[in-house]
C-alpha cells in the first residue's frame, strides 16, 4: 500500500460523522487570549447543560470558599462542569441584590442609587435563566418585565455590554486592574462565563465580551474575589470567600 493511500485511509477513519461530532463532549472551559490578556471561558449551553445558583450564607458552619461545594450533599461533584462566583455580596455572604432560586425570590431587586461601588454604577443588571434553561442578561430596570419567567437569577453590576454598546461610564483601559469575572450571552441558548487570568481593566473585559465573544449583553459579576472550580482542568480557587455561586453541570444540578 502506498504511503499516500495509507494516509487517506487513516484520515477517513478519523473523521467523525455529524452524529458523532454532535455527541462529542465539549471542554468545560478553555483559555483564550484577547489584547494580550488570558481569559478562562466556560460555556453554558441550555440544550446540553443544567444551571443553578448556590448560596453560601445560609449555613453558619460553611467555609464559604469554593471547596465548600465539594462537601455539599446536594452536589454530585462528578457531574460538575464548572462553578464560578455569581455576583456581589455582603460581608455575611448574603447576595447584595436580587437572588432567585427555583422560581422563588430569596432577595428582591436592589434599586438603591447614589452609593459608591461597582454594583451601583448604573445601569447594573440581572443574569437569569427561564424554565427552558435559556440564559439572559438584562438591565435591572427591565427586570419587572421578565420576573415571571425567571427560575434562577442573580443581580450584579455594572452592565459591561448593553445591546452591543459598551457601558458609557467604562473607560477604554482605565487604571484599575483586578482579576475580574462576568457573564455574557452568546446566542439564545448559550452564555459564556469569563474569568480573567490576570488583572485587567473594566474596558478590556467589556471588549472581550463584545469583540472577542460576540456578546450583545454582558454583566460584571465581581472582582478580586473572582474564582472558579473546573474539575476537568483541574482548577479549584481557594483564595477568597465567596457569596452566591453559579453551578453548571452535565446532568442534574442539585439533588
Amino acid at each position: 500500500m502506498s504511503s499516500i493511500l495509507a494516509i487517506a485511509i487513516l484520515s477517513l477513519a478519523l473523521v467523525q460523522s455529524p452524529d458523532e461530532a454532535a455527541n462529542t463532549p465539549s471542554p468545560a472551559c478553555e483559555i483564550r487570549s484577547f489584547e494580550t490578556s488570558p481569559f478562562l471561558v466556560c460555556e453554558y449551553d441550555a440544550a446540553r447543560h443544567e444551571l443553578c445558583l448556590v448560596r453560601n450564607d445560609l449555613d453558619p458552619d460553611r467555609s464559604r470558599r469554593m471547596d465548600a461545594l465539594l462537601r455539599d450533599p446536594d452536589i454530585e461533584a462528578g457531574r460538575v462542569r464548572f462553578a464560578m462566583n455569581a455576583g456581589m455580596f455582603e460581608e455575611s455572604g448574603r447576595p447584595l441584590g436580587l437572588y432567585v432560586a427555583e422560581g422563588r425570590t430569596g432577595r428582591g431587586l436592589n434599586t438603591r442609587t447614589g452609593h459608591r461601588g461597582n454594583f451601583y454604577l448604573m445601569p447594573n443588571g440581572v443574569f437569569f435563566t427561564d424554565a427552558e434553561g435559556r440564559p439572559s442578561v438584562i438591565s435591572s430596570g427591565d427586570w419587572p418585565a421578565h420576573e415571571a419567567d425567571a427560575v434562577w437569577a442573580t443581580q450584579s453590576g455594572p452592565m459591561l455590554v448593553i445591546d452591543g454598546a459598551l457601558h458609557p461610564a467604562i473607560q477604554h483601559d482605565g487604571p484599575s486592574r483586578r482579576v475580574r469575572n462576568g457573564v455574557g450571552i452568546t446566542s439564545p441558548d448559550r452564555a459564556a462565563f469569563v474569568l480573567s487570568l490576570e488583572p485587567v481593566s473594566f474596558g478590556r473585559l467589556a471588549r472581550f465580551f463584545r469583540d472577542g465573544l460576540g456578546s450583545e449583553n454582558a454583566l460584571y459579576l465581581d472582582g478580586v474575589v473572582s474564582g472558579a472550580w473546573v474539575p476537568e482542568l483541574p482548577r479549584l480557587d481557594l483564595i477568597h470567600r465567596v457569596g452566591p455561586v453559579i453551578l453548571v453541570t452535565d446532568n442534574g444540578c442539585l439533588d
